[in-house]
């Protein structure tokens, strides 16, 4: 049932690129809306976050589990990349983040978690290369692949919180007291900009990562804004810019500290680029010569976010399994019990959502002459 399930995750995630390239992902994101499947979406996101670091390492331990094949755990680990790319496609319009209710808590909270992770890393300057799908692989190689990933996952919640903050007057109301008080997440996202993990210098080249890889940066366009940077510094201007959130958000020395570290990046190459942080500038500008008031001591209904239902029910679940050993874990059983011919099946319908057939399926429209407009 699970890799039906996935299945369908794909097929929508395939489905999402693919018209959002066409300009035709209006009737998709209609009907996520209409059925409330964001909030299951963000549900399955965070449910495999928890799989992936609560059990993946025990399973990785464990010198007994030896699995016929490890693409199962693939498939768990790739889960919720496929989530977050689909959640980064769609969330680009509003009826979309509103649809989310209250589960956007959630999903600010898991933001949080892999921004928090990006800037861990952005110190050790390692690059990172594109995964490959596996087919034999033993566990240690798994735990490389899963890093890679990780770092994908978290560039792709860094647009997906981007999106949010682009509708900050219509999120619910304790929203942006857990972006901006909470989490802190303009201190965060200063990280980013100071730190910029999605490059890094190698034998004297200048290395950023984009769309899926690593790639040498010419000389000549090292001062070009990337997509990423661009999504950081989008967020800065709707956390701070706002004057909700600037009602909201504590400029004490510390975070003022911090964000005046901003002006050292706003060059005029970089404002050309984007022109609104000239507002950054004058804003950061009236920042360092006044001391601005303290946020009024609003009584606040904060709600608390259904993740903690989430995680802490799967993680008493795990724990009448028996995390630190087999026993007998229907979890387990269901990773080591396919047999070979489950496993060819599996991977055929898995190739099958990668064949041309599939992608002409699940595309908007068929591909059309441009002098005639007959189907091509």
């Amino acid at each position: 049932r699970w890799l039906r399930q996935h299945e369908c995750v794909e097929k929508l995630n395939i489905h999402a690129i693919l018209s959002a390239s066409a300009g035709q992902e209006q009737h998709l994101t209609e009907l996520l809306v209409t059925y409330a499947k964001i909030p299951v979406l963000i549900g399955e996101l965070i449910s495999v976050e928890i799989w992936k670091h609560k059990i993946f390492p025990v399973l990785c331990r464990l010198e007994d589990f030896k699995p016929r094949s490890t693409f199962p755990i693939y498939l768990v680990l790739h889960h919720e990349a496929s989530i977050i790319n689909l959640l980064e496609t769609v969330f680009f319009y509003k009826e979309i983040c509103e649809s989310a209710e209250d589960s956007v808590l959630d999903l600010i909270d898991y933001c949080h978690r892999k921004l928090t992770l990006l800037a861990a890393r952005s110190t050790g300057r390692q690059t990172v290369t594109p995964v490959e799908l596996p087919v034999l692989v033993p566990p240690q190689e798994l735990q490389e692949q899963a890093e890679t990933m990780e770092f994908e996952i978290s560039l792709k919640a860094l647009s997906v919180l981007r999106f949010i903050t682009d509708q900050v007057e219509s999120l619910p109301l304790s929203a942006l007291t857990r972006m901006l008080r909470t989490h802190n997440l303009p201190c965060l996202l200063v990280e980013l900009v100071e730190h910029c993990p999605w490059s890094c210098w190698e034998a004297g080249k200048l290395k950023k990562f984009e769309n899926g890889t690593w790639h040498v940066v010419p000389p000549e366009d090292q001062m070009k804004m990337t997509k990423l940077d661009g999504q950081v510094w989008l967020a800065l201007l709707n956390l701070l810019l706002s004057p909700e959130c600037q009602r909201k958000y504590h400029f004490d020395g510390f975070n003022k500290s911090q964000l005046l570290k901003l002006r050292a990046f706003l060059t005029e190459v970089l404002m050309d680029q984007l022109p609104n942080l000239v507002e950054m500038q004058r804003f950061l500008s009236h920042l360092a010569v006044t001391e601005p008031a303290p946020p009024k001591k609003d009584l606040v209904l904060e709600q608390v976010p259904s993740e903690e239902k989430i995680w802490g029910h799967i993680c008493k679940e795990a724990a009448e399994n028996c995390w630190e050993s087999r026993g007998s874990s229907p979890l387990l059983e269901a990773l080591d019990g396919p047999t070979e011919e489950e496993l060819k099946l599996q991977a055929r319908r898995w190739a099958q959502i990668y064949s041309l057939d599939m992608m002409e399926a699940l595309a908007p429209d068929k591909p059309r002459c441009r002098v005639c407009g007959a189907e091509a």
